[in-house]
């Protein structure tokens, strides 16, 4: 029997965050996006331009890679069913977590062969990436209520979001001293420290992940082997999820809060950087001092809401968390210089890793004890962030479109977190009137 609570255990659970977290602080939110636009904005006789060709087509570059990043997480949210149906039936989600991290590694090397020249390469290789980080968190979420009971899922997932961050730093300051001071190592084509950055964090995303691949259990404890004639219907499982959740009415309306929230909380953290660079013109090194700030500031975040958790309930803490990004959206739009920019940096890191962590394990919590089918569950928990995700992108990279202007488009992304503001009070009303039943 499978021990829950093993601290071994719940290490190595965590340092699978420790090593794909790299991923996310590198490519997604500091180096690539100011690498990116930098490379994609050109000067076309004498005027400037944020216009690429993809593949013969015309796109603003960042609504390009915002419109790469959604089809990414919608290839992601399709397969996904597919996969941990599989995982859930032959009990071997540790395998599936090997196969996308090899995924989301090999293309970060990749992208060391990123330049203007090889646009497509470098988005296509992008997505991948972004592939391979989505596909290997489904199945490391599901491993949560499998080493951990209740009463520790806030703790232990927090503790997983902090070794992500702490991670991710140690790998961002040697990227860092790499852009910063390429003098130093002799290297004077200007590009390099940018794609060596893409290349440690490949090296770095693979190394990290075989300790967690040691230790976990091939898949859950509780499984029972079904007739492999059942292993494509992973699908019919997101369909079964759906129909017990009208059963669980607490957990199915968070759920449609957890889409709205997090359409805006993953669409701000995937788009902020580009923001930051075109918006405000920042520049690489301020980019990365700001989001080095965001990761520290979310440790204590993460541990913060674990902590009010206990004290106020998950519902009423993410009440709260949900009301400050709507502020922030509204600042988001106003905002003049870097300064301003840094404080609001500060906000977003504080509430950005906790929103994170305790949305995990409140759905954690709201789960059948002992279910054997974690993987699925957390598979629907997982669609419902990519769909969310890509209806977001979607929508920021249309609205810069149309309007010529990311302020628009961060300013109408509050109105993604109102309306899960709204769908949390009637999580938290409905929560309240079971357990007075």
């Amino acid at each position: 029997m499978y021990l829950k609570n093993n601290k071994k255990t719940i290490r190595a659970w965590a340092m699978f965050d420790w090593a794909n977290s790299a991923y996310n602080l590198v490519i997604t939110s500091t180096i690539f996006p100011a690498y990116y636009t930098a490379i994609t904005s050109t000067t076309v006789h004498g005027h400037s331009t944020d216009k690429v060709q993809f593949f013969g087509f015309s796109f603003v570059n960042t609504a390009l890679s915002n419109y790469a990043l959604a089809v990414a997480y919608l290839i992601i949210a399709l397969i996904t069913p597919l996969l941990t149906a599989t995982a859930d039936y032959r009990g071997n989600k540790r395998i599936f977590m090997k196969l996308f991290t090899w995924l989301g590694a090999l293309a970060c090397c990749g992208l060391y062969f990123f330049k203007l020249e090889t646009l497509e390469l470098g988005v296509i290789l992008f997505a991948l990436a972004a592939i391979g980080y989505c596909g290997g968190i489904v199945f490391n979420n599901s491993y949560l209520p499998d080493i951990a009971t209740p009463d520790q899922q806030d703790r232990v997932s927090a503790k997983g979001f902090a070794y992500g961050y702490i991670g991710s730093v140690l790998l961002q300051i040697i990227c860092f001293v790499f852009v910063l001071k390429p003098d130093l190592f002799g290297i004077t084509d200007a590009s390099f420290p940018a794609r060596l950055s893409f290349l440690l964090v490949g090296i770095w995303w693979i190394a990290f992940a075989y300790i967690p691949f040691s230790v976990l259990p091939k898949g859950s404890p509780n499984y029972n082997k079904i007739a492999k004639s059942k292993i494509a219907s992973g699908y019919d499982e997101l369909r079964k999820v759906w129909s017990r959740l009208g059963e669980m009415p607490v957990l199915k309306t968070f759920l449609v809060a957890y889409f709205f929230y997090a359409m805006g909380v993953q669409t701000i953290m995937l788009v902020a950087a580009n923001f930051g660079e075109k918006i405000l013109h920042l520049g690489t090194s301020k980019l990365i001092a700001t989001i080095l700030i965001i990761q520290l500031v979310a440790i204590l975040g993460a541990y913060a809401m674990s902590h009010l958790s206990q004290v106020f309930g998950n519902i009423k803490v993410l009440l709260f968390v949900v009301f400050v990004w709507i502020c922030t959206c509204i600042c988001a739009y106003f905002i003049q210089n870097e300064f301003q920019f840094y404080a609001l940096a500060a906000v977003v890191g504080l509430i950005m890793g906790g929103i994170q962590s305790l949305s995990r394990s409140t759905f954690s919590k709201f789960l059948p004890l002992d279910t054997p089918d974690t993987a699925s569950y957390f598979s629907f928990y997982d669609v419902t962030e990519k769909l969310a995700i890509v209806a977001g992108l979607f929508s920021f990279g249309f609205i810069e479109e149309l309007t010529g202007n990311m302020r628009n488009s961060a300013v109408a992304l509050a109105l993604f977190f109102v309306i899960g503001f709204v769908m949390l009070f009637v999580t938290r009303s409905k929560e309240v009137g079971l357990a007075k039943r």
